[in-house]
């Protein structure tokens, strides 16, 4: 026996009515979920060549040189004191150079002294010199589905 539930609107102000479980409507929530993931794709490949170029180039830099000038100067001083020892004055290195001579006594003779100077100069020698430089050509050969891509040809 089948039993037909047809619910009354006497809503009165105050009075509540409760539902029966009988009469009761399943609604089945549903939920969606979305999983985001990235993957590589080739759209194409990049090729590089490079190249080096060599040109010459005059150059003019400036130089720094410094040379020994020696000369020997005659003193034929006889030394009745200490001996001399090395000594500068200004930019001269005094060498003393002492030998021995017999005479009636023994008295040693400064028979000269070497004088060493330095001497600078700056000078300019033009020289010439290879440089290299180098060239880089990028070519991009792009995937037949990836039309919507720039395209890169050619850097240097």
């Amino acid at each position: 026996m089948n039993k037909q539930y047809a619910p009354k609107n006497d809503l009165s102000p105050g009075k509540t009515v409760k539902p029966r479980i009988e009469d009761a409507v399943v609604i089945p929530v549903v939920e969606e979920t979305l999983r985001v993931g990235t993957r590589t794709v080739e759209t194409g490949s990049v090729q590089v060549h490079k190249q080096v170029q060599e040109h010459q180039e005059i150059v003019n830099p400036e130089l720094h040189r410094q040379t020994i000038q020696v000369q020997t100067v005659e003193v034929n001083r006889i030394i009745d004191g200490p001996l001399p020892t090395d000594r500068q004055e200004g930019d001269t290195l005094i060498v003393p150079v002492i030998e021995e001579i017999l005479v009636v006594e023994k008295r040693l003779l400064l028979k000269s002294e070497i004088h060493i100077r330095r001497v600078e100069e700056t000078f300019h020698q033009p020289q010439t010199v290879v440089l290299r430089r180098e060239e880089v050509t990028v070519e991009r050969h792009d995937a037949p589905d990836s039309s919507d891509t720039p395209e890169l040809t050619k850097r240097s």
